[in-house]
């Protein structure tokens, strides 16, 4: 009789047999290889450029990293002047992100990093890695897209903190397999696709009642979930990754997504920290608000 309480599954192809103590083999994990290894630190000495600008960010134009930016262009749309910043591009590719400046803005070597050289208490510099954490300090700095009120900033947080728990299983999980995996497995495409479909409900009944994600008013939680979710939902993101999920279908995330893309500050910072794209849809480095002339935003 089986010790498993899961009933045993029959027609199975036979797997990966796992070693008793695993091993790192430099190259075998795919697309993205060169960005990862097992041990935390620096690789090299590569200092940060600071440019003229209290917020410095450092980053990719990655789901992850338009979060950021896409909130800073918002800022500057509302007209807080205070929000200008240098964008300097990381390329994990080349394994910047391993470099002791960024280390040392992030010990994760994760993007996006922003420094804050000019923090509201004054005194050192402010170090802030993670982009939840980023979109809330400077939320909180300016006094924007979080509401004041305890039950829609608790709402607001709630979708906010809901988009950083299930994000990687889209992006790791869903995103990785279905995109970037030196092999097709169905087993993980199937897992993570049933996922990415169910989050995709849960994200499609919230908004049949709501204008936003947290409720009538447009906050951070809506700028952290649509580059991750608004761009499935419109088939811009893992290539034909809409059609296999028949994204058309959630059609509260879809007039959603319509809506923030045509925001001037979504589609700004949409391609700050892009590296590359057709011409005019993307902005390596961004330093001011000229960088933006002859791009297509």
């Amino acid at each position: 009789m089986s010790d498993s309480k899961f009933p045993p599954e029959k027609n199975l192809p036979a797997g990966y047999e796992p070693p008793k103590v695993w091993t790192w083999e430099p190259g075998n994990g795919g697309a993205f290889a060169s960005t990862n290894r097992p041990i935390a630190g620096s690789t090299h000495e590569q200092e940060l450029k600071v440019g003229k600008h209290p917020l410095q960010l450092y980053s990719l134009g990655t789901p992850n990293g338009q979060k950021v930016t896409i909130l800073l262009e918002e800022l500057l749309e509302a007209g807080h002047t205070g929000a200008e910043y240098d964008a300097w591009l990381i390329n994990i590719g080349k394994g910047d992100q391993f470099g002791s400046g960024f280390v040392g803005v992030n010990p994760n070597s994760k993007i996006p990093a922003l420094m804050d050289h000019q923090p509201k208490s004054g005194g050192e510099p402010v170090r802030l890695f993670e982009s939840g954490s980023i979109l809330v300090y400077l939320a909180e700095k300016f006094s924007a897209f979080l509401p004041g009120d305890l039950r829609a900033r608790a709402e607001a947080m709630n979708w906010l903190f809901w988009q950083m728990g299930s994000a990687p299983f889209v992006g790791g999980g869903f995103g990785h397999f279905f995109a970037y995996a030196p092999m097709k497995i169905q087993y993980a495409i199937d897992r993570y696709a049933m996922e990415t479909k169910r989050q995709l409900d849960v994200l499609n009944r919230q908004l049949a009642e709501n204008e936003f994600v947290g409720g009538s008013e447009y906050t951070i939680a809506d700028m952290a979930i649509w580059p991750w979710y608004g761009r499935l939902a419109l088939d811009s993101s893992y290539p034909n990754a809409g059609e296999f999920l028949s994204t058309a279908e959630y059609e509260h995330v879809v007039r959603w997504a319509k809506q923030l893309a045509a925001r001037p500050g979504v589609k700004r910072g949409g391609i700050v920290n892009k590296a590359s794209g057709d011409p005019g849809s993307f902005l390596p480095e961004r330093h001011d608000a000229s960088d933006f002339n002859g791009l297509n935003v």
